[in-house]
């Protein structure tokens, strides 16, 4: 929807420096934005955009310098600022209306408002809250429970007594609640352990396209609060992920695991089982977790370090064989010295002045 400058800094918590009547009806990137979009830099290294941008009107922060002209949105966090303007002024995705129900077991509970696309299933005894919506091949297992506001996009999976909070998001081919990978190894052969836990799901969770979260063998798998998972993302049965956690795509976390609040795993971070990562850590990407994490620690590499260490490890190491070659020259070196100094000895030994 269209709106004036002035109602938009109204909407997103801003202060305006420009002409308050001037319409907006979009937003864009500083480097493509048009006359009736806005833009925003939380990034300083965007800020040369800021230029030659032909945007309306720019959400920056407090600190950055912008040219004369550009209308300009100020605002204490102006990545969050440009989020609430993208919610003004395009809104969340809104669900198309079922064509026809899906299928749902008599004993199932829907709740009011629920909507249920064609190839949906609904089990024996499971429960969705009001207003949540299963698309094309959603499935959702026997005694599984939703809260309100769920949506289920095609062929997600809920597996039998698996819980999902309120405003839970599951992307495509997401999946919660499959076997964990547990088997004994016995007379050469591998038997599979039974998996007779659940998963809990808490509010505001939004998983990727692809997620896989294991039930746990007994007890449960949890995910907490408010945490946002990427693409492609597998949690191994028995593990504890908190609050407002963030992981990037192709994250890898392995069983019996617990992890704090508010960490953030960069893309392919492996973690092996059974290790506690402490609230508020960062794992730059393709770390390799392997032993515990105290809490607010930057860690990087294979395996993962103090993070300062493993950029300078990865900057020597970008140079192996140049560093081979060199210690190679050194060490002939060092021995034609060594060669060279011992026939100056045996010489010296042998001189007749040194013997008289």
């Amino acid at each position: 929807m269209a709106m004036t400058l002035a109602q938009l800094a109204d909407r997103i918590g801003a202060v305006l420096s420009g002409d308050a009547a001037r319409l907006v009806a979009g937003c864009a990137s500083i480097e493509r934005a048009g006359p009736d979009e806005v833009a925003f830099v939380a990034n300083p290294k965007y800020a040369a955009f800021l230029r030659d941008t032909r945007a309306a009107a720019v959400i920056v922060g407090p600190r950055q310098v912008t040219p004369d002209g550009l209308a300009r949105l100020e605002a204490p966090d102006p990545y969050f600022a440009f989020r609430e303007a993208m919610m003004a002024l395009h809104g969340l995705r809104t669900h198309p209306p079922p064509m026809g129900g899906g299928t749902r077991h008599e004993t199932a509970s829907i709740g009011e408002g629920c909507e249920i696309h064609p190839h949906a299933v609904v089990e024996r005894h499971a429960a969705l809250g009001p207003g949540c919506v299963l698309y094309p091949g959603a499935y959702v297992g026997e005694h599984a429970r939703l809260g309100a506001g769920c949506v289920l996009y095609p062929n997600a999976v809920v597996y039998d007594r698996c819980v999902l909070g309120d405003r839970v998001t599951l992307h495509a081919n997401a999946v919660v609640g499959h076997d964990g990978f547990g088997y004994a190894t016995h007379g050469g052969v591998h038997h599979k352990i039974p998996q007779a836990g659940v998963v809990v799901v808490e509010d505001d969770v939004e998983l990727g396209a692809g997620c896989a979260i294991e039930r746990a063998a007994m007890g449960e798998t949890r995910i907490g609060a408010g945490t946002k998972f990427a693409d492609l993302i597998s949690i191994g049965h028995g593990t504890t992920i908190g609050r407002h956690c963030l992981f990037v795509s192709l994250v890898g976390v392995s069983g019996s695991v617990d992890v704090g609040d508010y960490v953030v795993l960069g893309g392919q971070v492996g973690v092996t089982g059974h290790l506690t990562i402490g609230d508020f850590v960062q794992a730059a990407g393709k770390a390799a977790i392997v032993d515990d994490v105290p809490p607010k620690s930057r860690v990087g590499g294979v395996p993962a370090i103090d993070l300062d260490a493993a950029k300078r490890n990865a900057l020597v190491g970008r140079d192996l064989y140049g560093m081979a070659r060199r210690l190679r020259a050194l060490e002939r070196e060092v021995e034609r010295l060594r060669a060279a100094s011992a026939r100056g000895s045996d010489g010296q030994a042998a001189s007749p002045e040194r013997s008289a």
